[in-house]
């Protein structure tokens, strides 16, 4: 229905209910402090699982490089058991080389020996690097004695010495006498070429004498 002010005059205003603040602050303040948790956890958690994506990236590299150690480990092993045989190798043939070295030369010079001794001869000769053993039989003791002198003046032996000598008893008809004589093996060195000498300064002529 419609009404009609005839009167003129105001129609006053219904009064509005004011509105109460203070219940609604405390929601805000949990919803904020809500939503500021949960940023500063979800922070927390990323920054946690950052660290360990990498801790576990870094842990792989690791086990990556600890399989490449073992491989390079094993490698060195081998590499050094064949050191050790290649050193094995070279060292026996330098010790055959030495041992063949001067090989006739040794016979040579203890065969010149026995032949200026009377009354010795050699049964057996054994080489082991630069020690020598003779094991011979003579007809008295002062040819082994004469024997060890020549050896010591040849020069190519040092550390010459008597190990046994004793008197044969297979054959009392004859005196004989078994021996033992270790050497050590000392070639002399070659000599140095000597620096040539210088020329000789020309002889000066003499002044023919004058006559008186």
């Amino acid at each position: 229905m419609i009404r009609i002010n005839l009167l003129g005059q105001v129609r006053p205003k219904s009064a509005r209910r004011p509105v109460d603040t203070g219940a609604a602050l405390p929601v805000v303040f949990i919803g904020a402090g809500l939503v500021l948790g949960a940023l500063v956890l979800g922070f927390f958690y990323y920054t946690w699982q950052k660290q360990l994506n990498e801790e576990n990236a870094r842990i792989k590299t690791l086990q990556a490089q600890k399989t490449d150690l073992e491989q390079t480990k094993l490698q060195v092993e081998a590499f050094e058991k064949q050191k050790t045989i290649l050193q094995q190798r070279v060292s026996t043939i330098e010790q055959l080389q030495r041992d063949r070295t001067g090989g006739q030369e040794l016979l040579d010079m203890v065969a010149n020996t026995v032949s200026r001794t009377e009354n010795l001869w050699l049964t057996n000769m054994t080489r082991k690097g630069n020690a020598l053993s003779l094991d011979g039989s003579s007809a008295s003791i002062n040819a082994v004695a004469n024997f060890i002198t020549a050896l010591k003046r040849s020069g190519y032996f040092n550390k010459v010495e008597i190990k046994e000598s004793k008197q044969d008893e297979k054959n009392l008809s004859v005196q004989t006498f078994s021996f033992q004589i270790t050497a050590e093996i000392s070639p002399p060195q070659p000599a140095q070429a000597r620096p040539a000498s210088s020329p000789a300064p020309p002889a000066t002529a003499k002044a023919p004498a004058k006559k008186g």
